[in-house]
């Protein structure tokens, strides 16, 4: 059985409706990140002083300036299941593969049907106990045995420390319902950008986490730690299930960041268009 980091217990003093509000006490001090500095340096604020988030624009937004192919996927951890949204009943490979499914419809899962992959289970949450424990143990020991796992790496991967009731799956903006997590598929040159725009301050300014298996670690990672964004290099198992496609790799953005990453992406964007034009007449002019 592997050993799992010991969870922060803090809770914050007033409930909220979202599990991520309450659940992460990194989201309860609500982390906000002002554009006229890169979205890595935040600070903590009331829910009232953060700006309203139209989501549908936001997605627009990142869709245009990273050049996505398709809609960010909205995750959303909740306590109930939300109203006027068709559960998905059918059962899947993985976890991972709702976040294949959330890039053009929207739906609802309970926690029973994440399950299937003992390892997703294991990322979102829920505790490695019985039959899922002895699953969970069975494959991590032959992942180690092919090499695929050094033995210290099990013990490190970022999970939640208890599973959300219910989640929800869909374009961002489709559906009123506040964000836990966006993820995004992005391909190299757009990960440059989110990259640039993410990045803090200082001597070493490009310390965005960049994350690999498993691919749904990148979630819980962003509701874990200081840093609001997140790029992973995916894995086997995440490349096969939710098939993002082989020029793809993964944004993780902490829902109360997005209003200020999608202006942040949207100027470096800008600045790098400026960039480029400086560079092709340099390159035309030899």
């Amino acid at each position: 059985m592997i050993s799992p980091a010991a969870p922060n217990t803090e809770t914050p003093s007033t409930p909220s409706p979202l599990l991520a509000l309450h659940m992460f006490p990194i989201l309860a001090s609500d982390f906000k990140c002002d554009i006229s500095f890169p979205i890595g340096k935040c600070y903590p604020v009331r829910f009232a002083d953060r700006p309203a988030m139209d989501l549908a624009e936001i997605a627009k937004a990142l869709r245009e300036d990273l050049e996505l192919e398709e809609s960010p996927v909205q995750i959303s951890y909740l306590e109930s299941p939300p109203a006027g949204v068709t559960a998905h009943v059918d059962p899947v490979p993985s976890s991972c593969t709702f976040w294949g499914l959330g890039r053009g419809r929207s739906f609802w899962a309970e926690l029973s049907s994440h399950r299937s992959c003992e390892i997703g289970a294991y990322v979102l949450g829920v505790p490695p106990e019985g039959e899922l424990g002895q699953r969970l143990t069975d494959t991590l020991g032959r992942m180690q045995e092919t090499g695929y796992l050094r033995p210290q790496e099990p013990s490190r991967i970022p999970h939640l420390s208890e599973p959300p009731r219910y989640v929800y799956y869909g374009p961002l903006g489709e559906r009123p319902i506040p964000p836990t997590v966006a993820v995004l598929f992005v391909r190299p040159a757009s990960a440059m950008l989110v990259a640039e725009a993410a990045s803090p301050t200082g001597a070493h300014p490009f310390q965005v986490p960049l994350l690999g298996r498993p691919a749904c670690a990148v979630v819980p990672y962003v509701l874990t730690h200081p840093e609001p964004v997140a790029l992973s290099l995916a894995c086997t198992g995440f490349r096969t299930y939710a098939q993002p496609g082989e020029d793809k790799l993964l944004v993780a953005i902490r829902g109360p960041a997005l209003p200020e990453f999608s202006r942040a992406v949207h100027h470096i964007r800008e600045a790098n268009e400026e960039v480029e034009h400086t560079a092709s007449s340099r390159l035309a002019a030899l």
